[in-house]
Formats: C-alpha cells, structure tokens, sequence
C-alpha cells in the first residue's frame, strides 16, 4: 500500500508538471496574445473599415459623449474667411496650410507626402527656423516665414509664401541574404517665394501629420512612469538611451514633460490642438493669441484680426481637445495568427521594446475621468531618441537635437492603408510601408535593424504580419 501511495503522489505529481508546461506553453503561444487585443482597454474599438479611427471611447459620461460631437464637428468643417456668415467658423488665415483639422488628418489618420506639385492638402507641412533658440528654449523662427511655410492664404491681396517642391533621393541597398532593396529620401525645396529669399541658415523639417488615436491616453501615462525609461548614459548598456524633452507649456507658463509631436515639442493634448488650429488653419486662441505674420508680411498683418480675440472661444477649443482626448484605438486583428504570435516573439527579441514600450497604466486624468486607470500598449515610451544620420533633419526643438525623434505610437499603423489608402510612415512621409520604416532605423535603432536584416525573408514578414495586427 505504501509504495502504491508513493506511486500515485508520483503520478500525481507529474500529471501537474505537464499541466503546468502546458499552460506555460499556451501562455507562449496565441492564447497568451489575449491581454494585448485590447491596446486600449476600455477604450478600443472593434473596427477594422476605414470609420477605424473615429470612434468615441467607451463609458463615456453624457455630457462628454455630447461634447464629443460637436469638438468632432469642429475638427471636420472648414473654417471660413472672417465676415463670412459662418460666425462660429471664421477668421481663417490670413495664411495658412489647411482648411480643417481633418484636412491634414483625413478620418484622424495620418498625413502623406502631396501627389503632385501644387496640391494643396495632404497632411504635411515644413517646419522653419534659424540656428539658437527662444528665451524658452523653443527654435528661433525664420525672420520672414516664421517657422511654418504656409503655401495658402485667404485672398489676392494676402500672398501666400510660396509653394513647396518634393523630390526624391534614392537610396540602395541589400539584405544580407542578398535580397536588395530601394528607399526613397524626400527633399523640398521652395518656389515662388512671395517675399524674398529665405535666410541662408534656415533649418527646414518636413512633416507628415500623425493618426489622432490614443492621445489622451498617453496624456494620461504618469511622468515618473516615462521618466523610468530614461537612460541618458546608457547604463545597462543595451544600446539604447532615451531621454525626455523638456518644452515650454503655455497654460503653466512652465517647462513640463514633451509628449506630443515628433520631437515631443508639445506638453499636452490642449497645447497641441491649439498650436495646430494656429499654425496649420491660422485660427487664434487663447494660448495663441496672434496669427503667424512675421514682418515683412505687411499684407498679412493688415488681414489678421488679432484685436478682436480668439477665433475659437475657449469652450469651442475644449470640445476639440476632448474630441482629440477620447478617440478609441482600434483593437489588434489576427492576433491568434501564428505569423503574427511569432512575429511579437521576434520584434521584442530585436530589442524593439526598448523604445516601443509595450505596455503603460494610466494615472488619474485631470479632466476626463474616463481615461484613468487603463491598462494601454500604445508601443512607445514618448522619449526621444537618436536614430542617425540617415533620418536627422538637423534641425533642434527645444531639448532635441537633430538626431533625435520621439518614440511614435504603434497602434493602428496596420489600419493606415484602410483609413488613408496609403500606407508612408516616419516623420516626413519617405517610407512607402513598414519594412522601409524598419530599415531607415539607425543610431540607437542600428542593433535592432542589423538584427531584423540578419533574419531571413520568413521571420522578416513575421514582424511586419505582428506590426500590421497592431
């Protein structure tokens, strides 16, 4: 009987032991991929058409549900010349690059690069500035087009500054398996500039606008959960040494935390919506009180209509930025798929997460209590980092130098094609698709672009099916 006993407690215990395997092996395999279909908790969304984007979060309070509407209804019309009988949307301009929010963020996605010389909208812009800094540490403007180009303005008698020209190098290169390659770097150039020439040390910087998902979310990330991050000197020694960028906040009329643009030269949602409706639409508020008309535009200083407030009231711009707060991010697709099960094993084994941080809580918000306390997997820890000479504009904001770019977000960069019909990443639009943004990586990125072309062209599209299910 004893030695049955002992046999049985063996069984027994063996029986656990797979059981136990087993479990550690589901948790490995696409039933472990559960926790992160929901990138943002309660307020992801199943929807994969191309409306991906535009969706209210969930639980949202009556009121803020109501508010999101009408903030969604400001962000798509066109505002309008002042004096038009649209009085709630006027005072476009005097120059600008976009008629709406939406002209630059078509169903909250991203920007391209224009198709053709001359067209108007597509979600880019240029940034200008001349070497040194503001008394806040932000760029110096140029002194005659300021520091966006502006390629639209209101009327004859308010020339516009000119038109941009995008033209394209070419740039080679092969796998290690001897697959070859073709990516394409961007360079605009300025025509038909209204009021001379340019200084001849201005720095430019193309932009591309970047999908709205989210953003209130990572608003939300605690500052001492992204400080954690930070590892300027590279003290674990893994290659990688984020560092936060400090940038005047308007509203605190203090230097805080950058989270928000692709130098993180913005402090918060609010700030980056008013910044926005001022430099893209030239619409004034009450943290940007004056349009962009910097001498000579005398034209343009004429037309603006400073002495007579905001163009949007406060309580308008409020909408906007809880509209821009509580859009939900859609949920990953196909994250059973063995590919894409595989494809996570080998972007985190690359290092990716090191930059691409998979997963943050959200602290307390302090306006929308609907965005607190929300397990998130935005893929970014919003600090900048060096990614080499082959992306630098070399162009500083604030803290950053011309190396450096934030961490950008990865959810919803496997619906971009879906809601915008192309699929352009990086900050200026040059890559054509994933695999091209992956191989512009340098500097700090270089270890996990050398360990992405090692792989062969299986476990390369590996990552690529992962990224698209995000």
């Amino acid at each position: 009987m004893k030695k049955r006993a002992v046999l049985l407690a063996l069984l027994a215990f063996v029986i656990a032991t797979v059981a136990g395997c087993q479990k550690d092996d589901d948790n490995n395999s696409s039933s472990g991929e559960k926790e992160f279909e929901l990138l943002a908790g309660t307020f992801s969304v199943y929807d994969e058409s191309p409306n991906a984007f535009g969706h209210a979060g969930d639980h949202l309070s009556s009121q803020n549900e109501l508010d999101f509407f009408v903030g969604n209804s400001f962000f798509n019309q066109n505002w309008v010349m002042f004096g038009a009988s649209t009085t709630a949307r006027d005072g476009l301009g005097p120059t600008f690059n976009a008629r709406s929010c939406s002209g630059c963020h078509f169903k909250d996605g991203r920007g391209r690069l224009p198709d053709y010389f001359g067209e108007t909208t597509s979600g880019f812009l240029v940034r200008l500035s001349v070497p040194g800094e503001g008394d806040d540490g932000s760029p110096l403007p140029e002194p005659i087009y300021g520091d966006q180009f502006q390629n639209q303005s209101i009327q004859d008698s308010v020339p516009y500054e000119g038109s941009v020209r995008i033209s394209f190098e070419t740039v080679t290169g092969q796998y290690p398996d001897g697959t070859a390659y073709s990516l394409r770097k961007p360079v605009c150039s300025f025509e038909g500039l209204a009021f001379g020439p340019m200084d001849p040390n201005t720095l430019t910087s193309i932009r591309v606008a970047n999908q709205m998902i989210g953003m209130g979310l990572l608003d939300a990330i605690p500052e001492a959960d992204l400080l954690a991050y930070v590892d300027e000197t590279d003290a674990d020694g893994d290659g990688v040494s984020g560092r936060p960028n400090y940038v005047w906040n308007i509203a605190e009329n203090t230097q805080t935390l950058g989270r928000f643009g692709w130098k993180a030269n913005m402090p918060d949602v609010l700030q980056q919506v008013a910044g926005a409706f001022h430099g893209d639409i030239g619409i004034t508020s009450y943290l940007f009180p004056s349009n962009n008309c910097p001498d000579p535009q005398n034209s343009c200083q004429g037309a603006a209509l400073d002495s007579l407030g905001p163009e949007i009231d406060d309580d308008d711009l409020q909408k906007v930025v809880l509209y821009s707060s509580t859009l939900a991010v859609p949920v990953r697709r196909n994250y059973k798929d063995d590919d894409v099960v595989a494809g996570r094993k080998l972007f985190k084994k690359a290092g990716c997460i090191s930059c691409h941080v998979e997963t943050f809580t959200t602290g307390t918000h302090p306006t929308i209590p609907e965005l607190s306390n929300i397990e998130i997997h935005p893929y970014t820890d919003l600090l900048l980092h060096d990614m080499g000479e082959g992306l630098s504009d070399n162009r500083p904001d604030y803290l950053a130098t011309g190396l450096e770019w934030r961490t950008p977000p990865l959810w919803g960069v496997g619906l971009i094609e879906v809601v915008n019909g192309h699929s352009t990443f990086l900050h200026d639009g040059r890559a054509r698709n994933l695999e091209e943004a992956i191989l512009w990586h340098g500097g700090e990125a270089q270890n996990a672009k050398d360990y992405f072309m090692q792989l062969n062209a299986t476990k390369r599209s590996q990552i690529i099916a992962f990224l698209n299910s995000l």
